[in-house]
């Protein structure tokens, strides 16, 4: 059985690893943290199985028995007045079957029509939001699969989108080594109805596709956990292109990174103090960020994250802090609670 989720995972990783272009695709708010924990671990997380439901987020296989009854609410304020937040609650049916269902959305913020004239007509919002349905099966000797559906609607003022993305996800957790790790496959999908037509057929776009693999370590000696993740696996190039002259240049920090450059690129590295069961520090650090909001002579944190999380009473409080720029900061807070708590079954 597990070779069979094997070979299938296999599979689908060497078939889509020929698509994919990063910063091309309709969709990016998929990849943004869905929690504060989540976006204290430098946007992505894989392989950490424990009772936080949030990252069924990232993977649907680290769903656990611990996930029953879980329920979280999460809120963050990104930049420019943008917003978004995530609800999830988790229900398990029989020992090994898990499932949650959440969805998340992002809200632009109002913006004002006018005419050609500079007249306003009025105002208009702009808002993505997704379902997730999520599944896993937990199989022996500690590997866990999973899947999760995720229907998309997108408006922008009076243009609408509708689409339906696919993740699949594996897990393998050692306690006995306090070691863990896990291979998601993120977004696969299609966009049914695009946002406007050309000579009456969809201008349709891509997903976007991210290929994920991580690992993480608990000390046996010391209250610290190390967890290290690899995304866009399926795309080696992660430097970013502009236009100038209306021609498109590759930009200085893309072509002309080496081989160790770009390699970082792909990696999140991330450690956890963990001092007590109902505690912990996260600081992490994004190398891809790092690069893509670097400015030469301007100094800047971009790349960093950093959130603590602490239990108080039946809930689980959580932030955390990613800065961008200088006065550009996003912030997330999370709230969590186990209705079992609460007498719920």
């Amino acid at each position: 059985m597990i070779r069979r989720y094997c070979f299938i995972l296999i599979f689908v990783v060497t078939t889509v690893s020929l698509f994919g272009q990063a910063g091309k695709d309709t969709y990016q708010f998929l990849n943004l943290p869905t929690s504060a924990r989540i976006a204290a671990f430098g946007l992505s997380n894989v392989s950490l199985r424990d009772s936080d439901i949030n990252f069924s987020f990232q993977n649907p296989a680290l769903l656990t028995a611990k996930t029953h009854n879980m329920l979280s609410l999460n809120y963050a304020s990104y930049l420019a007045g943008i917003n978004f937040g995530s609800a999830i609650y988790g229900r398990n049916f029989g020992k090994k079957n898990y499932m949650a269902f959440g969805i998340h959305y992002i809200d632009y913020g109002t913006f004002l029509e006018t005419d050609v004239t500079d007249q306003v007509l009025g105002e208009f919002t702009a808002k993505d939001f997704a379902i997730n349905i999520m599944y896993a099966r937990q199989l022996p000797k500690g590997f866990t699969v999973g899947a999760t559906l995720k229907p998309i609607y997108s408006v922008y003022e009076r243009y609408t989108s509708f689409g339906v993305a696919l993740d699949l996800g594996a897990n393998y957790t050692n306690d006995s080594i306090m070691f863990s790790a896990g291979l998601a496959i993120r977004n696969l999908g299609f966009q049914f109805t695009g946002y406007y037509s050309i000579d009456g057929q969809q201008h349709r776009e891509s997903l976007p596709l991210d290929i994920q693999l991580g690992i993480s370590q608990k000390l046996w000696h010391a209250p610290l956990r190390f967890s290290m993740t690899i995304h866009n696996i399926q795309q080696w190039d992660l430097g970013f292109r502009k236009e100038e002259a209306g021609e498109e240049v590759v930009s200085t920090n893309s072509k002309a990174a080496d081989i160790i450059d770009m390699m970082f690129r792909h990696t999140i590295f991330t450690i956890e103090i963990l001092p007590t069961k109902n505690f912990y520090i996260v600081a992490s650090y994004n190398h891809r960020r790092r690069m893509e909001m670097n400015v030469p002579d301007f100094k800047t944190a971009a790349g960093f994250s950093f959130g603590a999380g602490i239990k108080i009473y039946k809930f689980h409080v959580g932030f955390s802090l990613t800065p961008y720029q200088v006065g550009n900061l996003s912030y997330h807070f999370t709230l969590s609670t186990g209705l079992s708590e609460f007498g719920v079954k």
